[in-house]
């Protein structure tokens, strides 16, 4: 009996790879800078697949995939945050249905300092302060030099600090105004960058910056900030405070498709996202430095494709 299980399974497999194989045409994705290079290596393993599909990935921001979706000019959205209202609608109002969100990693908002500063940790009102200018998390004074933020070091404490950040167009930026800032409005005097690699490469360079990045770009000459919560806890950002929940700025990332309600999605997009939650497709998420998803949200999202 085992043996004419693994018999089917085996048999299965290569069919659909043999489907995977004959796969014709051209597969667009326009979106998110935090998922560009995801999206980058998914696209190469798809094409070793389907050698006969053409993947084109444009990461811009992301802003810029819904409008690419409703227009029709891509078939994967790449967001690192969710579709607001006004963006939903745009694709409503051209379809009569809504475009099917689909989580293909978990990710986290971190705060990111040069690796020579030794501040330990930050709270939600220092940081609401330090880059918003309505200050709408409670903090009643604007930390100008690091020792407003504790630092008591002498060649710290006068040092004034410099804020590194992302630009409108980026779904980091949004997340950040929304989750960190209470939905206030960014200070005119924050330092914006297309790309949270740039933020960091910036931080790393300027000893006296601090700057917000998506979790996948931790790179070598910053640290990660431990974020104080409101119970007093210093939470770091890593795979477990991030998947459990302890970390407040976790966060899905995901591809957007236009799914029409009991329908099938068409064959390259399905068989992208189907590429996209298999093992392999999850081990590259693992290799951009973002953290796969837990199996009841693979399951989640496979049926979520996979419904009629």
């Amino acid at each position: 009996m085992k043996s004419l299980l693994l018999s089917l399974l085996l048999s299965f497999s290569v069919l659909a790879q043999a489907q995977q194989t004959m796969l014709t045409g051209n597969l667009s994705s326009v979106g998110s800078d935090t998922l560009g290079y995801l999206m980058t290596l998914w696209g190469e393993d798809f094409s070793l697949q389907s050698p006969g599909v053409n993947v084109q990935v444009q990461a811009a921001g992301s802003s810029t995939a819904p409008t690419a979706l409703a227009a029709g000019a891509a078939q994967l959205g790449a967001m690192s945050r969710p579709m607001q209202v006004d963006e939903r609608q745009l694709f409503i109002s051209r379809y009569g249905y809504a475009p099917l969100a689909v989580p293909v990693a978990m990710d986290a908002l971190v705060v990111v300092v040069n690796q020579d500063n030794p501040l330990t940790h930050i709270d939600q009102p220092q940081l609401d302060a330090l880059f918003s200018a309505t200050r709408l998390c409670g903090a009643l004074k604007v930390p100008q030099r690091w020792g407003d933020l504790g630092l008591s070091e002498p060649h710290w404490a006068a040092r004034s600090i410099q804020r590194f950040g992302r630009n409108s167009a980026s779904g980091t930026w949004g997340f950040f105004k929304q989750q960190a800032l209470c939905r206030g409005d960014f200070r005119a005097d924050v330092a914006e960058f297309p790309g949270s690699a740039a933020v960091v490469q910036a931080v790393a360079s300027t000893p006296n910056s601090i700057g917000y990045a998506s979790f996948g770009f931790h790179l070598s000459g910053v640290k990660m900030v431990p974020i104080t919560t409101a119970s007093g806890a210093s939470v770091m950002p890593d795979a477990d405070s991030i998947r459990s929940g302890r970390y407040p700025w976790s966060r899905p990332l995901y591809i957007y498709v236009n799914k029409p309600p009991g329908k099938p999605l068409p064959p390259l997009v399905n068989a992208f996202l189907h590429q996209v939650l298999s093992p392999q497709g999850q081990r590259r998420v693992t290799e951009a430095g973002y953290l796969p998803l837990s199996d009841s949200q693979m399951a989640q999202a496979r049926a979520a494709i996979e419904e009629k």
